[in-house]
């Protein structure tokens, strides 16, 4: 099965640099602008759309066209705990050494009272699994989600521990396609697919 992983369009939030998480913020103006200028792959167009259930997951899936909307819990984003709503930049200057050595941690980076890179991860898994138990099993579907649900799976896709810069520089208005197999692992199947016309 081919999954295209879609992150939400910007928000308010985002332009201020601000670590979002389960914080149920909307698009921005310009957000909405820029998703509504998105043409999903034709592959895609009438496949099922499994979304998160926060706002902007939910407007830029009917903005960008998508059919077959399903709000899927398991694609919320990472819960950034008592750091939501703080800047990555502040938080760095304030707890120095504390902070670094969390980042260093990789997968296992986590935020005061927040989810780990690797719950989230064991979250997709289960949603691989609901994926694979869909009877007819569909050969594609859209998830639209966040950023860390997206870099969650493409780590999980690439092996990669999040350690470091990823494998490949993502562009976030960009669709990322993974292949799901029959044994429930992920692979990379074409990153930075453009969705503007």
């Amino acid at each position: 099965m081919l999954i295209g992983f879609l992150r939400h369009g910007p928000t308010v939030w985002n332009a201020e640099k601000r670590l979002q998480g389960r914080t149920d913020t909307p698009l921005s103006a310009e957000g909405r602008a820029q998703v509504a200028r998105y043409r999903l792959p034709e592959a895609f167009r009438l496949a099922p759309a499994l979304i998160s259930p926060l706002q902007r997951a939910r407007e830029t899936a009917s903005l960008a066209g998508c059919v077959s909307l399903e709000e899927e819990p398991l694609l919320t984003e990472m819960h950034w705990g008592d750091w939501e709503g703080r800047r990555l930049a502040e938080l760095r200057n304030q707890l120095g050494s504390e902070m670094k050595e969390n980042e260093d941690r990789g997968l296992d980076f986590r935020p005061p009272g927040g989810e780990s890179p690797r719950d989230v991860q064991l979250r997709l898994q289960a949603f691989f699994k609901q994926l694979q138990a869909r009877q007819p099993v569909p050969d594609c579907c859209l998830a639209v989600t966040h950023k860390g649900v997206i870099r969650a799976a493409l780590a999980l896709a690439w092996g990669w521990d999040m350690m470091g810069k990823p494998p490949v520089r993502l562009d976030w208005s960009a669709m990322h396609m993974v292949r799901l197999d029959p044994d429930g692992e992920i692979r990379p199947d074409a990153m930075n697919v453009s969705l503007l016309s």
